[in-house]
């Protein structure tokens, strides 16, 4: 079982939760619909980079070892929009982006998902805040990433060092 799907990103179209419910975590649990056949998989963060394709090829191993699904995420390009009048606080604008969509086609003519049955999952925003929300949203066994290389990794902290800081489940950090 094959596949790909593409999610709206998390902050756009999601229901809100109704005040007067009998059940609050059943209101929580609409809000995230999953594919219960990926519930305790494992999340890989995906944007096509060597390092990403490196982090994929482990977490397939580690899913196919493991007999879980595979939740390949990407997160697409969101930029931060300072609104100027009256201050307000800044507001994210969410940028088309095309990548996940050539992403998900590329993956799926891949074989090497084959032995796996995997998802992909689009979001917008921070990298390492969505990994974990598609984390926890999946219960996700673990969460595997590539290391980031370069000037900007070290000024700013790596997408994994941020990650590993604040996830409530493993993170495997891939060389």
């Amino acid at each position: 079982m094959a596949g790909h799907e593409f999610f709206e990103p998390a902050d756009r179209k999601r229901p809100v939760a109704d005040p007067t419910a009998a059940d609050p975590l059943a209101a929580e649990e609409s809000r995230h619909p999953c594919d219960p056949a990926f519930k305790h998989g494992v999340v890989v963060g995906f944007d096509g980079s060597t390092s990403s394709e490196r982090a994929l090829a482990y977490a397939i191993g580690m899913a196919h070892r493991s007999g879980a699904g595979l939740i390949i995420v990407h997160v697409a390009n969101r930029l931060p929009t300072t609104v100027w009048a009256g201050c307000e606080p800044p507001v994210f604008v969410d940028v088309p982006d095309h990548r996940t969509e050539v992403l998900g086609l590329e993956l799926a003519c891949a074989d090497y998902l084959a032995e796996v049955p995997w998802i992909l999952v689009e979001r917008g925003g921070d990298i390492c805040h969505e990994l974990e929300e598609v984390g926890v949203e999946y219960e996700a066994d673990a969460i595997v990433v590539g290391s980031t290389h370069g000037i900007v990794g070290r000024l700013f902290g790596s997408v994994a060092g941020r990650l590993a800081k604040r996830a409530k489940r493993p993170v495997v950090v891939i060389p």
